[in-house]
């Protein structure tokens, strides 16, 4: 493409909104929290574009029906590539915004784990490791279904922060169905967060676990999360995985 060209919309949508995002308050909030929400990072119209997606099997490479495994009820679908462009580009547009708090966890962690600066960078080394499948889904739950505490892990390369996208209207579309956060401390009782959000609102979560200070300095606490029970109507949710899958 020439390097004068300008960018595909959905590249400008994605790279504007994320240049709008107030990430100090994002990584502040990662640290005392262990989630950040951002607030209206789809539109209304875009938020009902994607939830209709899930009524079709184009662009999906599987299904998964949650009771079959143990999972919880309910269903996601993940997508295939080459993924929708609006999807494609907030995870290359948000990735390196990511990276950078994923890197100082890294360092206050203990680890020798280093992630590259862009997106693209990143996936070269999934598919290197034997990761080549897509991991952005869609979620899909209706009465009574739920999905239990998990880590999205996928392979040995993990990229330890996530995104998930509320499609639809609380209290409207659906009852129930709050987004559920644990944290396991060392000889600690688990502590868990209900993180209120509205369509449109995204949370930034990590994967499987964070550092944080205690007596001794930094050590890494283990999360998990899940979705409660939804009591009446149809909660669709965007999960945005930045690590590819085997």
């Amino acid at each position: 493409m020439n390097a004068l060209a300008p960018l595909p919309l959905s590249e400008q949508i994605a790279a504007r909104r994320a240049e709008q995002i107030d990430w100090a308050r994002v990584e502040n909030d990662l640290d005392a929290n262990g989630f950040a929400v951002i607030g209206e990072l789809l539109t209304e119209t875009e938020c009902r574009d994607f939830a209709r997606l899930y009524s079709s099997d184009e662009g999906f490479r599987s299904r998964v029906v949650m009771a079959r495994h143990g999972f919880g009820r309910g269903e996601y679908k993940y997508f295939s590539y080459p993924l929708p462009p609006l999807i494609a580009d907030f995870r290359t547009a948000i990735y390196p915004r990511l990276a950078s708090i994923a890197n100082r966890w890294a360092r206050l962690s203990g680890s020798d784990e280093r992630y590259d600066d862009d997106h693209a960078g990143f996936l070269e080394r999934c598919h290197q490791a034997g990761q080549t499948r897509p991991t952005p889904l869609l979620l899909d739950y209706g009465p009574g279904d739920f999905n239990r505490l998990h880590q999205d892990i996928y392979g040995d390369l993990v990229f330890p922060l996530q995104v998930a996208v509320l499609l639809s209207r609380p209290g409207e579309d659906f009852t129930g169905g709050e987004f559920v956060l644990t944290e396991q401390r060392p000889r600690l009782q688990s502590k868990a967060s209900v993180v209120p959000l509205r369509r449109s609102d995204a949370v930034v979560f990590p994967v499987r676990d964070r550092p944080a200070p205690g007596a001794r300095g930094y050590s890494r606490v283990t999360m998990r999360h899940g979705v409660s029970e939804v009591r009446a109507g149809r909660r669709r949710t965007l999960g945005l995985i930045f690590h590819d899958a085997r």
